[in-house]
């Protein structure tokens, strides 16, 4: 019955609230989070491809180690905004932009 309804699902919307529950559930909730590690770690990693430095030159930079890096652009750790600005202003020489909507 669920695989039916994912089939039937008229947009991603509507997928999503199949698969994990409304906006506002525990499991939706999660899904939104990870969904946002996700978004942020790959920014961080092309970002960091793009300035051509590894993870060890970037992690010098901000004072931290490149586990640390690794980490985060494989999504397995929260991040501080604090240093998500350092990550980005100081080691990648890259502005970054808070919107909240």
């Amino acid at each position: 019955m669920k695989n039916e309804k994912l089939r039937n699902a008229k947009n991603f919307e509507e997928l999503l609230d199949i698969k994990y529950g409304k906006i506002g559930t525990k499991k939706r909730d999660n899904f939104e989070e990870q969904a946002q590690y996700y978004v942020i770690s790959t920014i961080l990693k092309e970002a960091r491809k793009e300035a051509r430095i590894t993870q060890e030159q970037l992690a010098e930079k901000i004072g931290t180690k490149k586990s640390y890096i690794s980490r985060l652009e494989n999504g397995q750790c929260d991040i501080q905004l604090s240093t998500l600005y350092k990550i980005f202003e100081f080691g990648l020489g890259k502005k970054v932009n808070l919107l909240i909507g």
